[in-house]
């Protein structure tokens, strides 16, 4: 048996002490500074639950065709969504995607600023590595303690949660694509008198797209696949299908739920993948 080094009771008392004065004191400054996110999410759902399911289709399709610039993706999109209407989750499939982009689009926002940081700076990529490292190896149920002890079950926990655990992967490709850039492109637009905020915006950025593109999907993807664990507080969607699925033993609602979420992660996979490889050849082309 392993001795008693420290006094396990004590220390977990302290941090419940800890967690309960945060509540009390920052508790409904909290709610309130994360009320636009959760005005970013209901507009997003509510726009699409708004919207016929024929131009929901019509417009992830065009999306699909403006990715690939021709049929075979968008014909397969199309039908993967309409397999989701059928199956009776259109209305559920619609919450998923509204929380998998509001997560992606604040994402976006938090983490390319980080990533450029971490390009740019060796102390901040320093700060940020191991920061990174533990963010994605936590399990994705611990993300749930914090925003349920400070803001209780809902949708604004269930959507920091969920872009705590899918923002390390835009960050990481952001630092990655801008420190891969050509450094010789990078003199020859410094020989021109571009400053530092220049040369970032006008050759790096452009130049690390197609990775960034790369950090974007695997974000997309990563949020996707917290939707079933988000909705154990509140996100509802898909995932409470299969929680419900599961609590119920209803086979099939969980394996219909569940492979609706395949066929999500497969549309926007395919349509990120294809849109990065056209900006990766129009790269190549650019360059020859």
């Amino acid at each position: 048996m392993f001795p008693d080094v420290l006094d396990e009771r004590s220390v977990r008392m302290y941090v419940d002490n800890a967690a309960d004065w945060m509540v009390i004191h920052w508790g409904a400054s909290l709610e309130a500074a994360f009320q636009p996110l959760l005005h970013l999410l209901i507009a997003i759902e509510g726009f699409l639950l708004w919207m016929p399911w024929y131009v929901i289709i019509f417009l992830i399709a065009g999306l699909a065709f403006l990715a690939t610039r021709n049929w075979k993706l968008p014909i397969g999109v199309s039908i993967l969504m309409f397999m989701i209407g059928a199956a009776g989750y259109w209305e559920e499939s619609n919450q998923t995607i509204a929380l998998m982009l509001a997560s992606t689009i604040t994402a976006l926002v938090v983490g390319v600023p980080v990533g450029v940081a971490m390009a740019l700076s060796r102390p901040v990529r320093s700060i940020m590595r191991p920061l990174l490292d533990v963010m994605q190896t936590l399990p994705p149920f611990v993300y749930l303690i914090p925003g349920v002890m400070l803001l209780g079950p809902g949708k604004v926990p269930a959507l920091l949660a969920t872009v705590i655990y899918a923002v390390p992967p835009v960050i990481r490709l952001t630092d990655v694509g801008i420190r891969n850039v050509d450094s010789d492109v990078v003199e020859a637009v410094s020989a021109y008198g571009a400053s530092g905020w220049q040369k970032l915006w006008h050759a790096q950025l452009p130049l690390a797209l197609p990775t960034i593109m790369a950090g974007i999907n695997q974000t997309m993807m990563m949020a996707l696949s917290m939707v079933v664990i988000a909705s154990m507080i509140g996100a509802g969607g898909l995932g409470y299908q299969v929680l419900q699925g599961i609590g119920r033993l209803e086979v099939s609602r969980g394996l219909f739920a569940g492979l609706a979420i395949v066929a999500l992660a497969i549309i926007f996979d395919r349509i990120a993948q294809s849109y990065g490889r056209r900006l990766q050849s129009q790269l190549h082309m650019d360059e020859g």
